[in-house]
Order: structure tokens, then sequence, then C-alpha cells
């Protein structure tokens, strides 16, 4: 019984020295590895993995199929191990977390995988102090308790064998929501997921404001990854569960139904209405949300769902279990102590 520590990365050198640390450590008692995936980093990343020489490095090699599915399946394809905890560039594992995750699945055969409490740190950002505020909900409702789940956002540890059944770990077409479309592939095919009440990271998300963020997903194509999952779905067999989970793809549909009303209205002139279709959906949120800061980012980022569920369904899609070709910069070797 051991595991891979597979590390998705693209410009993370602020923080990838801890990462790798944290895995190294984590991985210690049982004789686990670690793999650093790089997407094509032109910053210092790869320096300082270089300097971990416990660490393999495997690289992306056509960098124009960079996204963040195909950073993760290119960790998984460089996995060695019976179980694989996937790890971004951008956060710190907890030490303990693995020996309660392989104790969880060896007592509970039908889990594929399971994950713990994931703290938020950089909350400066209306996006990530939102999650974290979703995070805190979750943590009050479980606990102390095992929680089945549909996705393992922030990472999580898998068992290999169920992840081989299915023929590959994350959709390479997709810029982001492949912690969800994994999901949905394994409880279509009978497989269940868990979270544990017990620490698991620490993510340091982007420190950018947030309409700099929203503009950064739009030009990386992150935005299209609403449309991207409900192709794959219906091009798989967990369209059923994509239809009846996937939330984003709800609000997308919902937001161009607005759409529609809006014009309708304007048209007919009908400005009344339009202002009143205008109006109600930002109060709703402003209620749900309970500040009118995250009212306005949400009213602005539901949009843009929409329109990115219009650009992924109209993207190349490229077989999902072809295997990325990949350049291998540095293998490990035997270790002789991990750094402090």
């Amino acid at each position: 019984m051991t595991v891979t520590v597979g590390i998705k990365a693209l410009n993370e050198a602020k923080h990838i020295a801890a990462a790798i640390r944290s895995a190294l450590v984590a991985v210690e008692p049982f004789g686990g590895e670690v793999v650093l995936a790089d997407s094509g980093s032109s910053d210092a990343t790869l320096d300082i993995a270089r300097s971990f020489p416990q660490v393999r490095i495997v690289q992306l090699a056509d960098v124009s199929q960079r996204c963040c599915g195909a950073g993760a399946q290119l960790a998984f394809q460089a996995a060695n191990m019976p179980y694989f905890y996937l790890l971004d560039g951008d956060m710190i594992l907890d030490p303990d977390f693995l020996a309660h995750g392989m104790a969880f699945l060896e007592g509970h055969r039908e889990y594929a995988a399971v994950g713990g409490r994931v703290r938020e740190v950089e909350t400066a950002n209306l996006e990530f102090a939102l999650r974290a505020q979703q995070i805190a909900k979750a943590d009050a409702r479980r606990e102390g308790q095992l929680v089945d789940v549909d996705r393992l956002d922030c990472g999580g540890l898998y068992r290999a064998s169920a992840i081989h059944g299915l023929g590959y770990f994350a959709d390479r077409n997709l810029h982001a929501f492949e912690e969800f479309e994994l999901g949905a592939r394994l409880v279509a095919a009978n497989w269940k997921l868990a979270r544990i009440d017990v620490p698991a990271v620490d993510h340091f998300g982007h420190d950018l404001d947030n309409m700099a963020l929203l503009v950064r997903r739009m030009r990386s194509g992150y935005t299209g990854a609403t449309g991207e999952v409900m192709r794959a779905g219906l091009a798989g067999d967990h369209w059923a569960v994509v239809a009846r989970r996937f939330a984003h793809l709800r609000h997308g549909l919902i937001v161009i139904i607005w759409w529609g009303l809006l014009l309708a209205t304007l048209l007919t002139g009908h400005m009344a209405g339009a202002g009143v279709l205008l109006l109600v959906p930002l109060a709703f949120l402003w209620w749900r949300r309970k500040r009118l800061s995250l009212a306005v980012y949400s009213y602005l980022n539901w949009n843009v769902t929409a329109i990115g569920l219009l650009q992924g369904l109209l993207r190349k899609r490229t077989p999902p279990d072809r295997p990325l070709a990949m350049t291998m910069l540095k293998e490990a070797r035997a270790p002789e102590g991990i750094e402090a």
C-alpha cells in the first residue's frame, strides 16, 4: 500500500517549494513518490523543483494543449502507485491526511476516492471568499461525520484501479471542473466519493482583484468549461449525473433563458419589465450572499458562465482517453532526507 502525490503546476514559483516539501513529508512513511507535472512554466517553478532530488518532473510536450484537465491527467499518467493524490502547486498537503485517506479506502472498498477539509488561505478575492464561506457551511454540516459527495474539489486521494477502469483520470479537454467531471464518471460507474472530517490541504488561491481574475479566466478559456463538461457528459455515460448535479450548467441555462426574456421585453417596448428583470436577479443574489459585493460578482460571473457555456459547446474536442505526450525532465533520486 503506497501512494503517488502528483503536483500539477503552471508558474507556481511562489508556492511550489512549500507544496513539494509538504508532499515529501506526507509520502515518506509509506515509501511513496512525488511527481511534478508542469504545463510549461516560464517562471522559476522548474528551477525550484529541480532542487528537490526526490521529485520526478515531467512536462507537457505540447503546451498548446495546456488546460486544467490536461495538467491533472499528466500528473496521473506519470504515477506508478496504487493510490494517487492530486495536489495543486499552490497548496500545502497536511502531513497526516494520506494515512487517514488510505485507511479509509482500505476499509471502504465501495469508495473510489476520499478528501478532507480544505482551508482557503487567500480570501481577499471575492471568488475565494465565497468559496471559503461555502466550505465553512459544509464543514458545519459535516460535524465530524463522513459525507458522501459527487466531486473532490481542491484535490483528493484516489484508488488508481478505479481510475484505470474508467480509462483516464481527467478529461484533457477541460479548462475547469475536471474534479466534477471525474466524480460524475465515477458515480455513473457505481463508485462512491467521500469527505472525512480531517484536514487535507491549505489552498493559496489567486490574489488578483475580482475583475482581473474574471478577465484572466475569460482569456484562458476557463469560462468555457461549463460547455465542455456538458459536451463530455453527452459523449459519455455520465450525462444523467451532469444534468442532475452540475449547478454551473443550470445557472448558465437559466441565464440564457433570462437573456431571451430580457430581449423580448426590450423589443416589445416594456421598459419597466426589463428593469424588473435586471434588478430581481441582483436582489436575489444580494439576499443569498448577504453582501452586495458578492452579489454583484456572482451576477457578473453567472453571465460570463452563460457565455462560456455556449463557447465550450463549440470547442474542438480530442478523445479524452488519448494519452498526453510528455517529456521527462528529471528522474527522482533515492531520498537522503527531506528538507526542512
